[in-house]
């Protein structure tokens, strides 16, 4: 969606999702048992649709918790989502639980970003990721996709190359094609510059992915989890990614504990 382009009203919402999940009015309507004559008259204007109809067919078109608010407004309807800054009050029950979440993985790093995977919380072991890194990327917002493949970034700081992250870059691809989110779409150009013209072809020889992290104790190999909220109620939360960093072997274990100890 360009800015000339974007949709206003309920009809104009409807209709682009409905094409850009690449359905017809009548394979619309028949999903959500609806009238394709009713659907229709709602997509030009000739009908008012009520919220209920309007909660139904978001959830048949699987439409994001911020765009099924924005189409409940656009019909004259409250939100159906809360849609708070992280450091809201109405944030704190949540946010308190993740910050004792990834301070509970101390001695290893854990992080917590948004939907452009801007940093939003880190424990304090985190910090080795970003140590000796070139301080341009550690400007507000820090971004952690884009640190992780920026020449002056992770890789200049351990093994990981940019081509370690296309499994995560070519994920959040598919996400912003599903979401139609502009923004994320523009940040996968730019770090979409620093992969390798030729993606590796050599067969795996281990289970995960994994970084030998420069540290002023040794290099520290680390693996990466992802996890996300389980059934977020809120515009903020649903976008919100948990990123913890596990020790590969024993030694890189030891060594995390020595670093957070010492």
């Amino acid at each position: 969606m360009t800015v000339l382009e974007e949709p206003q009203t309920v009809g104009e919402l409807l209709r682009f999702w409905r094409t850009h999940r690449r359905m017809s009015q009548l394979d619309l309507a028949l999903d959500a048992e609806v009238s394709t004559k009713h659907l229709s008259f709602v997509e030009t204007g000739r009908a008012q649709p009520s919220r209920q109809l309007l909660v139904h067919l978001a959830n048949h078109l699987d439409l994001p918790l911020a765009e099924q608010n924005r189409l409940l407004l656009a019909g004259g309807y409250a939100p159906r989502y809360l849609d708070q800054p992280y450091d809201s009050a109405a944030m704190l029950p949540l946010r308190e639980p993740l910050r004792q979440l990834i301070d509970a993985h101390m001695p290893n790093p854990a992080l917590i970003v948004d939907g452009l995977w801007n940093l939003v919380d880190a424990n304090e072991a985190a910090s080795l990721l970003w140590e000796g890194v070139d301080p341009e990327l550690l400007e507000p917002p820090m971004n952690m996709l884009r640190l992780s493949v920026h020449p002056g970034g992770l890789p200049s700081i351990s093994s990981m190359t940019a081509a370690c992250s296309l499994g995560l870059i070519h994920q959040l691809k598919r996400k912003s094609r599903d979401t139609a989110d502009d923004a994320l779409a523009t940040l996968l150009e730019e770090v979409e510059a620093y992969l390798p013209d030729k993606p590796p072809t050599a067969p795996a020889q281990q289970p995960m992915v994994t970084l030998d992290l420069n540290t002023r104790l040794g290099p520290v190999r680390l693996f990466t989890l992802i996890a996300t909220i389980g059934a977020p109620l809120e515009v903020t939360a649903a976008n919100l990614a948990i990123e913890t960093f596990l020790p590969a072997n024993p030694t890189s274990a030891t060594r995390l504990q020595q670093l957070a100890d010492g």
